[in-house]
């Protein structure tokens, strides 16, 4: 009997992280250190919105979000990851052909029992095609695999789905502490900075205040998050912005910049701690 693994490897390596493991596990660690420590004491979050582009662009973004998790080391083992569809549609949510999603710090295993689960809801699938070039799921794989080591995924790249299919997939899965849900998304993409800061904070305060759905103009993961928002009001989630900025604030030009926010739904709700 065959042990060959089935991977799905790596797409933006070299281009949206570093593609050489030391440089990569440099450059979370430092991403991460750069977080004010008062991020991490909010509570575990049950959910989180983190950005997808390039790691010079909306890395510092993410890591805020991630290190929320800090406190749930050994307790979460299942993250289940929900982006967009950049490059192949699908009418519906796919999971990739795989066992394993890999990257240059290593493989990361698909929760097996989970993707079980997800294959039994209406509009769900495998297809190796649209998770071939998707980087919306695999960039989140480094800053999981530094922050909660040992943890497996479920990644499912979200295509036409409305927001209710999308929030039976979540409630399928949903788990108790064990389990984190995370939503990959960016916000307004190639407008000026200041018209960019006015449209994403409308979009942020929607989404605290559980307020869906919303368009692809302002997320280009709605989808994901409209799902969320369903699950969020039935279970009585409350979201907390844990840090936004876009890329004229980082590495951009600010004549044409993308949006990008960390927000976490909590469980107990939190003070909000906003940058």
């Amino acid at each position: 009997m065959s042990n060959d693994k089935r991977v799905r490897p790596p797409a933006v390596a070299g281009s949206f992280y570093p593609g050489h493991e030391a440089e990569l596990r440099a450059m979370v660690n430092a991403l991460l250190a750069g977080v004010p420590a008062e991020i991490g004491t909010s509570g575990v979050p049950k959910a989180l919105i983190v950005p997808h582009a390039g790691y010079v662009y909306s890395g510092s973004t993410a890591a805020a979000g991630y290190a929320c998790l800090g406190p749930a080391i050994g307790t979460i083992r299942h993250v289940v990851i929900v982006g967009p569809c950049h490059y192949v549609g699908i009418r519906g949510i796919a999971l990739p052909d795989a066992d394993v999603m890999r990257t240059p710090l290593g493989d990361v295993p698909i929760w097996a029992a989970g993707a079980d689960i997800a294959l039994a809801q209406r509009g769900v699938e495998v297809s190796a095609a649209v998770h071939e070039r998707e980087h919306s799921l695999e960039v989140q794989l480094p800053f999981i695999q530094r922050v909660l080591p040992g943890v497996d995924v479920l990644p499912l790249a979200a295509g036409w789905a409305s927001p209710d299919a999308v929030a039976a997939v979540l409630e399928a899965v949903w788990g108790g502490p064990e389990t984190l849900i995370v939503v990959s998304s960016d916000l307004s993409h190639y407008h000026p900075y200041a018209q960019a800061r006015e449209i994403d904070q409308l979009t942020i305060a929607q989404i605290v205040g559980l307020d869906n759905p919303l368009d692809h103009e302002q997320a280009c993961g709605a989808t994901g998050i409209n799902g969320l928002l369903v699950v969020a009001r039935a279970r009585h989630l409350r979201p907390r912005l844990v840090h936004a900025c876009n890329s004229g604030d980082t590495a951009g030009d600010r004549r044409r910049v993308v949006g990008y926010a960390s927000i976490a739904f909590d469980k107990t709700g939190g003070a909000h701690v906003v940058r």
